[in-house]
């Protein structure tokens, strides 16, 4: 198993396709080959939605699924319903309930993805958000690591970072993530593993599906929630972490040519999990080399999310 938490997630790429397993859908867990939707759902053709990208960690030796700040992110998952204008029919509860049974079901006892979805269901061509039928959706994967977290080589992207203003940034809306995929696809046409964006004022946000923290003398600096990033639920487990190991947060506008003298950088989130990033355009971040820091909390939350660490237990929801 150590082999196992110093890398990561353990599993599948997440690019490789979901072809079975059970899923909520209509108000029933069922086979995930039944859960379909017609081509003429609104969601489909307008981004009329919103999910979460839930992780769970499989520890051998304990024989037990760790499901990580569960019920922080169906608060956020409500949140970004709200924000779109749909109606969830489940309680916080239920959801947390319901995700649990579903991990049982698919008897999953390995590292694991989860991924909740609220969209706009009727079949209308109407661009609204009124009057439409609300559908909630869970299914679940095993999944590995997201990005690499042994190192990542990444651009400043071309495409700007979605402005609240526009899209709420703070809400994972279904249709605000072809931000990220134009970003991403970019990036990996240029040589790169992922891409940082910028906002519509110039400073950093945050890279294509993660939050973003620079190490400049000593300190984390991360930008602030005002600077059109999502709020990150691993993003505060980080800085929760950081307290305990001593290290200061700071919270503030950061500008592109930082990432190019700060001494260590990296990503948080939870496909990203803790994932250092070693250069930036090409050029190298410190030495080039996973830093002290970023190593250490890393191997911080690895032990955290797997149920290794009795102060971070209280993440944790366990399936078995």
């Amino acid at each position: 198993m150590a082999d196992v938490r110093s890398a990561g997630a353990a599993g599948p790429a997440p690019t490789q396709e979901i072809q079975e397993g059970r899923a909520l859908f209509r108000g029933r867990i069922v086979p995930l080959a039944e859960a379909n939707v017609s081509i003429a759902t609104h969601a489909l053709n307008y981004g009329t939605g919103c999910f979460e990208g839930i992780r769970a960690y499989w520890n051998e030796e304990q024989q037990q699924l760790f499901v990580l700040k569960l019920r922080d992110h169906y608060r956020r998952f409500l949140s970004s319903c709200s924000l779109v204008r749909i109606e969830c029919r489940y309680t916080l509860d239920e959801l947390c309930d319901i995700t649990l049974e579903l991990l049982r079901q698919n008897n999953l006892r390995e590292d694991t993805y989860i991924r909740p979805i609220a969209f706009k269901a009727s079949q209308v061509i109407k661009v609204t958000l009124e009057g439409l039928r609300d559908e909630v959706a869970v299914f679940c994967a095993p999944m590995g690591n997201y990005v690499s977290v042994s190192g990542l080589s990444v651009q400043v992207s071309a495409w700007q970072r979605i402005s609240d203003n526009a899209v709420p940034s703070r809400s994972k809306t279904t249709g605000s993530y072809v931000n990220t995929a134009l970003a991403v696809d970019q990036a990996k046409r240029d040589g790169y593993d992922d891409a940082i964006l910028l906002n519509r004022d110039g400073h950093v946000a945050e890279a294509s599906g993660a939050n973003l923290f620079v190490v400049r003398g000593g300190k984390l600096v991360t930008p602030a929630v005002t600077e059109d990033i999502l709020e990150g639920i691993t993003r505060q487990a980080v800085r929760t972490l950081a307290a305990r190991l001593g290290l200061e947060v700071v919270e503030r506008t950061i500008d592109r040519t930082e990432l190019y003298v700060c001494d260590e950088a990296f990503l948080v989130g939870t496909g990203a999990q803790v994932a250092p990033i070693v250069s930036v355009d090409r050029r190298p971040v410190g030495d080039g080399k996973v830093g002290p820091i970023v190593q250490s909390l890393q191997e911080a939350y690895f032990r955290a999310v797997r149920g290794d660490d009795p102060e971070c237990l209280e993440w944790l929801d366990t399936v078995y």
